[in-house]
Parts: C-alpha cells; structure tokens; sequence
C-alpha cells in the first residue's frame, strides 16, 4: 500500500492544500528516509520517515498508513506518529 506524498501530506494535515503540499517538496522542505525529496509523485509508504520543514520548526513523523481523504485532526493523528525529538532533549546535547 503506497500513496503519493503531495496527497499524504494534505490528509495527515502537515498542509491545507496540495499545492502548498507540492510547493514543500519541491522547495526540498521535505525528506522521506533521510533523502530529500523533490517530486510530489514519490511514494510514501508505512514505516517511512518523513522529515518536514514548515517554517521555523522541524517535524518528523513515522507513517502509519494512509487514507481516502482529507479528514478529521483525530484521523489525521492516526496517520503518523510524531518522533519529533524535543527541544528540550536538544538543549541539554
């Protein structure tokens, strides 16, 4: 089960729309695995690790699966898990 990556994006809610979604690929905000991506069609799969650069923080997240659509928050958090490591844990490194 795979899904493309601009649509991912948008129903895990880390974008509205799919051209906000393009437009982070495609300026290399987003890394899928530790390899940056710049093709909205790449596909995503679970157990990948997305990396993502939305302004001035740093996400990452565990896929979980995928879905249909763009849905609720509560289905969107049942996408991914965030392994985003704390700030907290970065300051004391």
């Amino acid at each position: 089960m795979a899904q493309r990556l601009d649509k991912w994006l948008v129903y895990a809610r880390f974008a509205k729309h799919r051209s906000t979604a393009a437009e982070l690929i495609e300026s290399g905000k987003v890394r899928l695995n530790h390899e940056r991506v710049e093709k909205c069609h790449r596909q995503v799969n679970p157990g990948d690790v997305l990396t993502i650069a939305i302004g001035p923080r740093i996400k990452v997240a565990r896929v979980l699966g995928e879905a249909d659509r763009r849905g609720s928050a509560s289905i969107a958090c049942q996408l991914y898990q965030d392994i985003t490591p704390s700030e907290k844990a970065d300051a004391t490194a």
